[in-house]
Order: structure tokens, then C-alpha cells, then sequence
């Protein structure tokens, strides 16, 4: 017997000898006489392909590498009858001999298997066709009779068909399979599973649903199929050891296959709020490529990494069009933390698709740059100059996301620095940032400056002379996380400078401190639960820099709201710093128009209590005059409270002017001369622990308005 692509003959098994004459029945059937073939001169031996090369069945010899056409067939002897063409030959005949060979092996073993499959490829080689020619009716056939078979050995033999098929001809078996089940299929899934328990095939099966999928782009269907097959194959235990090699790349063309697939549901033009059927790619493409992501994750030990991502939220992420980059980076952080094996092979497949034309390639290529930064020993891969000179450059960029990962790259260089070596190139980024209006760039940049902070021999004089006017308008800032953000930088800044603070040698942070004490206090009342925590732990870093005992009456405060405790505050504050009582108070004024009521309340009771703890020479006549009439519009406040709040506030400032030195022109009444006038009671607001009967004309005045 002529030696094959299988290799020289071996002694057929009984399965063999079946075949051969199950083959010569089919050559009857089709007009041939039965028997052997007339003599004449037979095809030499084909020399065997080179290790590592794939081969093929029976390969067209070739001339400078053009394959040569196949040889012409023979004329039929006179009175033969004539042979049908193979265009005519059903695929009914493949299936049943595909289903005949599956029986004829339930008895062969390995042996068995190869000399079956050359005594195949002889008898298809018989009429002048090349064995890769049929593959596709061969494997149509088994899709379709394989779920008919019998439970036990004839569905393995007719399983180790596929298999001997897919080990010379894999790009076919691939191509036929996704063309035959691009929906569910329970028999293609069996197929697909076989496949991967195979250690001979399922390495060069996984190589062409790759290729498949990379090459689908403009095929939905296609690239569905192939999908769904990766996360067939993925799931059965052990088979992620044959992705060695391209496993980065493998991992990379199933994320950016969800960019596409988002961004298809959402182009980047879409409004920001779409109807509830808009909610991402289509279910089962979306859900069948982050069950083949889990599928290659879990069955590389990363199971941590795919818990991580289910309780971060990430996989939910990851599909969406809005925060596909975000489900990006929590994956890369999970990658970091639990599967760092990965990691140099990921970050030498970043690098070109960072240059990428296509979008979805090139951004998601930088969201996983950006998240594997956290990594020291991935990041040392490239010189920190020249990290730091591409992020620099993704500054300039006109697209926000661009700027947006620049920045978060920049947080994590500074994170992983032994030092802060690049303060002069970073920080002038940084606090540029902080004046952009996308809500991600700021909170991206106050990060940053965050972790640059957290870093041995950080430049706190530098930062509290750079971040005085900029930091105080960003802690009411309209966004709940910038606000949050920025009253978290500046706890982290005092506790950076404490020693400082101590000893006087901080004057510029002081200066922040104090100009950002009143919107701290106020935010203990931010609607916001992490503007509420974040004001109250950097009141306590402020409490300890400076000295000032009131770590009690703050936590009292935020907890409570307590008028009590605020008037404590307030007496401190006015003794140790009466130079600042004019701004204190302006401060308060800012947020007696704040649309949350909670802010309203709060600053009507703090303006009350700085009034009735500051003597008449802290308060100029100007200041007085706006107070009154701001405390006076908010008596007919929709809020109860607070009109009843600014009834108590603006008795205090009308008693604050008896006493105060009046020029010409003022406008508050000044019932009587100033040594008949009784001294200032506290002022008692309802919600007050420590409420007193207060009888009517007490406070002397009716009150503005």
C-alpha cells in the first residue's frame, strides 16, 4: 500500500479491511467495477513535510512554489460507464461513510485510527481528489450523524475521526464547523469539546478560531460562531495549556472583541443616556465572549481574578459602551494582583497596538498599558523617561479618554517611583487637570497628585503653594466624586505636612487649612455619604496637625448635628483666629444659597454662632448688611427648618449691630443707644438639645423682613 499522509501503512485492523470494502461498495455504486484498480502507473510516494510544518493529505507538487495542476483524469474505457462528477455525488454518501468508518473503528484502537484514515484517503484519492477536498462533506456528515450514535465507543471512534481529520486539515475542520453551527448546537458543542481533549489538535484548533475571529470583523455571525466555540473548547479542564504562547494575545482579542462589540451598540456619537433596550452589545455575542474570557482566566489558576471582576462589578463593565475602558482596567488590576504570570507577555503585546488605527484596538491597548503600571516589576520593563514620555504625549490629545488614561498612567508611575524623581514633569500635568470640565480627567489628576503624596520625600510646600487656588473651588465642586476627591487630597496633604504644621514651618498649607475649615465642617452634612466621611477624616488629620482638641465636637458633629457642639466650634474658632472671622463668615454666606437643603441648615446655624461669638470690631458694616438680607430671603424657604434657622440667625446679626459703631446709611434698626442694650443671649434653635422657653421681644427686635 502506497505510503500516505498518515505515514507508511501499518497491518489493518478488521475496521480497515472493512472500509476498503465498504470503499470499493461505494466505487460501484458510482459506476466503478469492484476490485482493484486497473493497472497502470501509480502515484510515487510523496516525501513526508518537515517537522513543525503543517501537511496536507496529498499535496500538489510545485514549480518556484506555484502549486502545478492535478494530473487529467483518465478516459473511461469504451463501453465504461461514465464516471458521475463529484458535483453530483451526494454529501449523503460522505455522511454514511463518515458514519460506517465511525463503526468500523469501535474496535481500533490509535493504530486502528491511522490506518482507517489512510485507507479513507486512499479510497477518496481513487477518483482524483485530494482528501482536504472532502473534509468538508466529511465533517457535515459527522455534525450530522454523530448525535445518533450509540453512548460509548462509537461515539469516541467517530470523535477520533474528527480529531484525525482536524490534525492534517484543522484551518477546514474549523471553517466547516463555524459555517455549520452558528447557533447553539448541542451536537457542534460535543464536536468542539473532543476537539479540545485532543493534546494532539486542540493547540492548532485554537490557533484558527483566533484567526477566525480576528479575521470576522466584518461578520457577526462569524465572529459569534467563533466565539462560542473558543468557550467551548476553554472550558474543558486542561485545554488552556495549548494557548501557550499566544495566551496575551488570545486574552487581548476577546476584550477588544467586546470594545466592538459595545461600540457597535453605541457608536461614540450616541447620547450619554440611551432607553433601557440600549444597554449594550447583544446578549448572547456580549455573554458568550466574557464566558470564553472566564473560560481561559479560570482555567489558567485565575479564578481570583474572575472573583474579583464578578464583586468589582467588572464584567458588567466590560460590555457596557460608557464603561468598557473602566471594566479594562479593573481586569488589570485583578491581573496584577492574582495572575502576574502573564504579565510581560501582555505588556510586549501592548506596545504595537498602542499605535493602532483602529480605535477600539488602540484604546483598549491603553487601558491595559495604564492598569499593568501598577505592576513595579512590569513597569521596569520600559525606562520610566520613556513611560513617562508617552503618557505626557497622550496629554495633548484632543480625545478626553486619551487624557483620561495619560492620567491614571501617571498616578501609577508616581505610585511605583522609589521615589519621586519626576515631580517637575508630572505636577504641572497633574494641576492642569484640574481645571478640565470632564469629571474623570479631575478626579483622574487629584488621584494622581494623591499617590505622589504617598511617596517618600513628597513636595508638600510645593503642593500647598500650587493647590491654594485650585483645591478650595473643587470642594464644592457640583460632582459628588471631584468633591470627595479633593477633600480626600487635602486630608492626605495635612497628614504629609504635619510635622510641619506643628513647628510653623507650613505657612502656605496653614493658609489652605484655614481657608477650607468652613466648607469642610459644612460638607459633614454633604448629601454625598463619601463627601460626609472624606470631610470628617480630614477634619480629624487637621485636628492633630494643628493642635486644636476639637476631634470630639467634629465627630459629635457629624454624627449628630448638634447646635450645641457647633457653638463650641464656632468660640474656638473666633478666639484663636479673630483676623478670620470676616472670612469664616463669607465663607458661611456661599452656602446659605446651596440647593441642598442640608447645606442651608447647617450654614444658617454656623453664621448664627460666629455672629454671636464675634465681638463688633471682626465685623465690618458690609458684611453685616449682606448677611442680614441673605438670612432674611431665607425665611420664607420652602424647608421648614431652615426658615425657622434663619429667623434665629438674623436676630443674631440685628444684635451684633446694636452693638457695632454705625456710620451714616445703615439700614438695620437701632431701637435704642447702645449702653441700654442687653447682652447678646446665645441664640436657641429648635432642633437644639439644649432648647430654652425664650419669651416674646427677647432678642429686642422683630427680626429682618
Amino acid at each position: 500500500m502506497a505510503r500516505g499522509m498518515w505515514g507508511p501503512a501499518r497491518v489493518a485492523p478488521v475496521g480497515a479491511l472493512t472500509l476498503t470494502a465498504l470503499a470499493e461498495g461505494i466505487r460501484a455504486s458510482q459506476g466503478q467495477p469492484w476490485g482493484p484498480p486497473a493497472p497502470g502507473p501509480q502515484p510515487q510516494p510523496e516525501p513526508e513535510p518537515a517537522a513543525g510544518e503543517p501537511g496536507r493529505a496529498a499535496t500538489a507538487p510545485t514549480v518556484d512554489g506555484e502549486p502545478l495542476s492535478p494530473p487529467p483524469p483518465q478516459e473511461p474505457a469504451p463501453g465504461a460507464p461514465q464516471q458521475t462528477p463529484w458535483s453530483s455525488w451526494e454529501e449523503g454518501a460522505l455522511a454514511d461513510l463518515a458514519v460506517y468508518t465511525a463503526a468500523c473503528l469501535e474496535e481500533a484502537g490509535f493504530v486502528g485510527t491511522q490506518a482507517t484514515a489512510f485507507t479513507l484517503s486512499s479510497a477518496l484519492e481513487a477518483r482524483g481528489h485530494r482528501l482536504e477536498d472532502q473534509v468538508h462533506g466529511l465533517v457535515r456528515g459527522l455534525l450530522a450523524q454523530v448525535p445518533h450514535l450509540a453512548e460509548g465507543r462509537p461515539r469516541r471512534a467517530a470523535l477520533r475521526v474528527l480529531s484525525a481529520l482536524a490534525l492534517e486539515h484543522s484551518r477546514d475542520v474549523v471553517s466547516v464547523l463555524l459555517r455549520c453551527s452558528p447557533a447553539p448546537n448541542r451536537a457542534a458543542t460535543e464536536l468542539w469539546r473532543s476537539l479540545s481533549r485532543n493534546q494532539r489538535v486542540n493547540g492548532q484548533v485554537l490557533v484558527q478560531l483566533l484567526w477566525a475571529l480576528k479575521g470576522s470583523a466584518g461578520s457577526q455571525l462569524e465572529a459569534l460562531a467563533a466565539t462560542r466555540a473558543l468557550g467551548e473548547m476553554l472550558a474543558v479542564s486542561g485545554c488552556v495549556g495549548a494557548t501557550r504562547g499566544f495566551y496575551p494575545h488570545l486574552l487581548l482579542v476577546l476584550v477588544t472583541q467586546l470594545h466592538k462589540l459595545a461600540w457597535d451598540a453605541h457608536p461614540p456619537d450616541t447620547p450619554k443616556v440611551w432607553a433601557p433596550s440600549h444597554r449594550g452589545p447583544p446578549h448572547s455575542h456580549a455573554s458568550c465572549t466574557v464566558e470564553a474570557l472566564k473560560a481561559l482566566l479560570t482555567g489558567d489558576g485565575g479564578r481570583m481574578v474572575v472573583t474579583c471582576m464578578e464583586q468589582a462589578g467588572g464584567w458588567r463593565r466590560l460590555v457596557g459602551a460608557r464603561t468598557h475602558l473602566e471594566g479594562v482596567l479593573l481586569l488589570a488590576s485583578a491581573l496584577v494582583a492574582h495572575a502576574d504570570h502573564h504579565l510581560r507577555g501582555l505588556f510586549a503585546d501592548l506596545l504595537p497596538r498602542l499605535r493602532s488605527t483602529d480605535d477600539a484596538q488602540r484604546l483598549t491597548a491603553m487601558a491595559f498599558f495604564t492598569g499593568l503600571l501598577q505592576s513595579r516589576p512590569t513597569a521596569r520593563l520600559l525606562r520610566e523617561e520613556v513611560i513617562l514620555e508617552r503618557l505626557r504625549a497622550w496629554q495633548g490629545d484632543p480625545e478626553p479618554t486619551v487624557r483620561w488614561l495619560g492620567l491614571l498612567g501617571l498616578g501609577h508611575l508616581a505610585l511605583n517611583c522609589g521615589k519621586v524623581r519626576h515631580a517637575t514633569t508630572l505636577l504641572p500635568a497633574l494641576l492642569g487637570a484640574l481645571g478640565e470640565g470632564d469629571p474623570r480627567l479631575v478626579d483622574a489628576a487629584l488621584g494622581a497628585l494623591q499617590r505622589v503624596l504617598l511617596r517618600p520625600r513628597a513636595p508638600v510646600r510645593l503642593l500647598s503653594v500650587e493647590l491654594r487656588p485650585r483645591l478650595p473651588p473643587l470642594l464644592d465642586d457640583a460632582r459628588d466624586s471631584v468633591r470627595a476627591s479633593a477633600v480626600g487630597l487635602l486630608g492626605t496633604l495635612v497628614r504629609r505636612g504635619r510635622g510641619g504644621l506643628r513647628v510653623g514651618l507650613r505657612r502656605p498649607l496653614r493658609k489652605l487649612v484655614l481657608q477650607s475649615f468652613v466648607p469642610l465642617l459644612l460638607r459633614l452634612h454633604d448629601p454625598s455619604p463619601d463627601t460626609a466621611e472624606s470631610a470628617e477624616w480630614t477634619l480629624a488629620c487637621c485636628d492633630q496637625a494643628l493642635p486644636w482638641g476639637l476631634l470630639e465636637e467634629v465627630g459629635t458633629e457629624a454624627h449628630y448635628h448638634s447646635p450645641e457642639v457647633l457653638s463650641r466650634v464656632c468660640h474656638r474658632l473666633v478666639q484663636w483666629y479673630p483676623s478670620h472671622v470676616p472670612s469664616l463668615l463669607s465663607q458661611t454666606q456661599g452656602y446659605l444659597r446651596s440647593p441642598q437643603s442640608p447645606l442651608r441648615l447647617a450654614a444658617t446655624l454656623l453664621t448664627g454662632f460666629l455672629v454671636h461669638h464675634s465681638s463688633p470690631s471682626h465685623v465690618n458694616q458690609d458684611l453685616l448688611d449682606s448677611l442680614f438680607q441673605d438670612l432674611g430671603r431665607l425665611q420664607s424657604d420652602p424647608e421648614p427648618a431652615v426658615a425657622a434657622a434663619a429667623r434665629v440667625s438674623g436676630q443674631q446679626v440685628a444684635l451684633l449691630a446694636r452693638v457695632q459703631p454705625q456710620p451714616c446709611g445703615w439700614r438695620l434698626p437701632r431701637p435704642g443707644p447702645p449702653s441700654c442694650l442687653p447682652a447678646r443671649p446665645p441664640p436657641v434653635y429648635a432642633d437644639s438639645p439644649f432648647q430654652h422657653c425664650s419669651p416674646p421681644g427677647r432678642w429686642g427686635c422683630s427680626g429682618p423682613g
